[in-house]
């Protein structure tokens, strides 16, 4: 069978097991394994665990089960709620400012723990009955928790920026601090979207109010005495602190990222033990449990996506399309277009992890060969993947909104995201036009690499 054939076959075998209902892992993993039987020599099935380790045997890697553990050492504890505490006293005489600051909690918590899901699950848990109790609607409370944890893969510690790095061999500091500009910049868009949104909606009530004299929730303004701000502060601060200490030990040179995720996940459970008393073998057994549980699916799906992608290189179906699409002669920017589509494509199947370790072998030799800095490239790639987080049919992030809020209907979930889903395209569309947001950082702390 020729190369084209057996792609082909080997693209419909994988959508097959993947709507089979098959764990992710496992069906990577069974296809991979069912195509090396049939195309590849009989002794090369003796060598799957093998290719699995090594592939696998990069201490890069290491750092994703511990920053999973910091992440659920602050999401399984008080901290998410604190500091979502903290926020609105501080923001809430800005429009909208339960909103922005939900928006903002989203992103410090990202940036602690790394996980789009943790995040939502943290900050949802606490924010959307808040933002509900005071008058915002379903879909607007639903659709802020839910872009505001897409900030988990762009922010650094991010663990799809750790696969990233690994399958283009770039450094890990460099992606990291590439992905704070654009981090803050689809903060900046949220928050703007969070104010008008509010205006809108407090307008319909005020509408309704002079109408009808039905009151909404919406329309109560609160007050923080000076006190009441300074006092939700000292639990909220020694994460902060957690927070630009991990970020001084990664990018001052002090530590590696896996010695960096270590650091971070001691001192998180340090800081909980001292702060909210989580020290018991009955408190610390749902964190553990939790970071063994994530921890595992995700090095399954790492690995057998690893295993997927060599399968795919050793048939040559990579590197035929590769070629393929380099024989197309697409313009510069259409080379670049026609990728994006693809990702957000498979976004609607599958998470930003196998996304990346399937097809990083694909663009990524094209996209050398049109001179892209590859360092943008990833992020502007985890800005399109942050949107199948939150897009259907898989958005993984609606499903944990549903978790949390049971009671806000579905359709006003997706139709909450979407407005956020058009201000990722737009940080996008910016970040093409000034790609200097996300080289600027890498480039004035590390030097110039080239980018490819």
């Amino acid at each position: 069978m020729t190369v084209l054939g057996i792609g082909i076959s080997y693209g419909l075998a994988t959508l097959l097991a993947m709507f089979s209902g098959m764990p992710i892992a496992f069906a990577l993993g069974a296809v991979a394994v069912a195509f090396m039987a049939i195309y590849m020599p009989a002794a090369s099935l003796d060598t799957v665990t093998q290719n699995v380790y090594e592939e696998m045997a990069s201490i890069t890697l290491l750092s994703i089960p511990l920053f999973i553990l910091k992440g659920a050492a602050i999401g399984k504890s008080r901290a998410g709620q604190d500091l979502y505490s903290a926020l609105h006293a501080w923001l809430h005489r800005v429009p909208g400012g339960l909103g922005v600051a939900n928006v903002f909690a989203c992103a410090l918590f990202a940036a602690m723990a790394g996980s789009s899901p943790a995040t939502c699950s943290a900050i949802g848990s606490a924010g959307i009955p808040e933002m509900r109790k005071r008058g915002y609607s379903g879909g607007f409370a639903a659709g802020i928790i839910a872009a505001g944890g897409t900030l988990g893969i762009l922010l650094p510690p991010s663990i799809t920026m750790i696969l990233f790095a690994v399958a283009a061999e770039k450094s890990l500091g460099r992606l990291f601090l590439a992905g704070i500009g654009p981090g803050l910049l689809l903060v900046t868009l949220f928050g703007i979207y969070a104010v008008l949104r509010f205006r809108r909606e407090y307008a319909v009530a005020e509408a309704l109010h002079a109408k009808t004299g039905v009151t909404s929730a919406i329309l109560t303004r609160e007050k923080f005495t000076m006190a009441e701000r300074f006092s939700v502060l000292p639990r909220v601060l020694p994460f902060v602190l957690l927070l630009t200490g991990v970020m001084i030990a990664l990018y001052g040179g002090y530590a590696t990222p896996s010695e960096t995720a270590g650091l971070g996940g001691l001192l998180a459970l340090v800081l909980i033990a001292l702060i909210y008393s989580v020290w018991r073998p009955s408190d610390l057994s749902p964190i553990l449990k939790s970071t063994i549980r994530e921890s595992t699916m995700l090095m399954m799906i790492i690995g057998m996506s690893l295993l997927y992608s060599y399968v795919m290189s050793y048939l040559h179906i990579s590197q035929s399309v590769a070629e393929e699409i380099v024989a197309m002669a697409l313009p510069r920017w259409g080379l670049l277009a026609a990728i994006l589509v693809m990702v957000v494509v498979l976004g609607f199947f599958l998470p930003p992890v196998s996304i990346i370790l399937m097809t990083a072998p694909i663009v990524l030799p094209p996209l050398r060969s049109a001179h892209f800095d590859i360092i943008w490239f990833g992020i502007v790639m985890t800005i399109v993947m942050e949107m199948g987080l939150i897009h259907p049919p898989v958005g993984l992030n609606i499903f944990v909104i549903r978790n949390v809020a049971p009671d806000i209907p579905l359709s006003d979930v997706i139709w909450g995201t979407l407005p956020f889903v058009l201000l990722m395209m737009a940080a996008v569309l910016v970040l093409c036009f000034v790609p200097g947001i996300s080289t600027y950082l890498p480039d004035l702390l590390m030097g110039p690499d080239g980018g490819r």
